[in-house]
């Protein structure tokens, strides 16, 4: 009976760990918040496990686990950012004397995400948001804030 404590254990820790992972990625926001990543892990951990005495496959409860684990998150304000910072801002910007680049964007996309809070909240983000109409509006309407705030100096 320990070998089986000790395998949900570490089928737990995996689980939390890929979920903080995903967030420092995509939701930098949201990466500090232990008992969110505790309690998405240990859910996600616990509907592997059932899945798996249900008799599905690895790869089935795997799906399953999943899905508990990155719901609500595969939309990324943050994300979006970033992408407007590579795609709209890398030839015309200059922060400290240099174009954008990747490492400087993901930097200042973690600045100007609490800056552009209020943006973002008009809209209805969920899971499949950028296959919406709405992200469109989204992303033009945070292309002209961050520039906004860009002409403002905000480094």
């Amino acid at each position: 009976m320990k070998a089986n404590n000790k395998s949900t254990a570490v089928e737990m820790s995996y689980f939390r760990l890929s979920l903080l992972s995903y967030l420092r990625d995509s939701h930098p926001d949201k990466a500090a918040d232990k008992q969110f990543i505790a309690s998405r892990g240990d859910a996600a951990a616990q509907a592997y496990s059932e899945a798996i005495k249900s008799g599905h496959t690895h790869d089935e409860a795997g799906e399953t686990a999943s899905q508990i684990l990155y719901a609500g998150l595969h939309f990324s304000p943050y994300r979006t950012i970033v992408t407007i910072l590579w795609d709209e801002f890398a030839d015309e910007s200059e922060i400290g004397g240099s174009q954008i680049d990747p490492e400087l964007a993901e930097g200042l996309a973690i600045e100007l995400l609490p800056r552009l809070s209020a943006v973002i909240e008009k809209y209805t983000l969920s899971d499949d948001f950028a296959d919406s109409q709405e992200y469109r509006l989204l992303y033009t309407e945070l292309t002209g804030a961050i520039q906004t705030l860009l002409e403002d100096g905000v480094q």
